[in-house]
């Protein structure tokens, strides 16, 4: 797949961080994570985030949409950092 066409993949792309406490709420289905096993997580397990395409899920009603720049913004920060970064 060329560079272009992943940029244009992720432009589309919708993110939000949810709390822990928040997981047991996700719909699975209308979401790119298949399960709580896919979920990456900060660094004190207090943070994940969701990746979606198109329309909001309804579970997601009243939280902060982050585009891409937006979301890598945020895992820059030393919170969501692994030993890999």
């Amino acid at each position: 797949m060329d560079q272009h066409f992943q940029q244009i993949q992720r432009d589309n792309m919708n993110y939000v961080i949810l709390t822990t406490s928040e997981v047991s709420s996700i719909d699975f289905s209308k979401v790119l994570e298949d399960s709580t096993d896919t979920l990456r997580y900060n660094n004190d397990n207090t943070k994940t985030f969701v990746k979606f395409k198109g329309d909001t899920p309804s579970f997601l009603d009243g939280k902060t949409i982050l585009n891409d720049s937006e979301i890598k913004t945020e895992l820059f920060k030393e919170e969501w950092k692994t030993e890999n970064d």
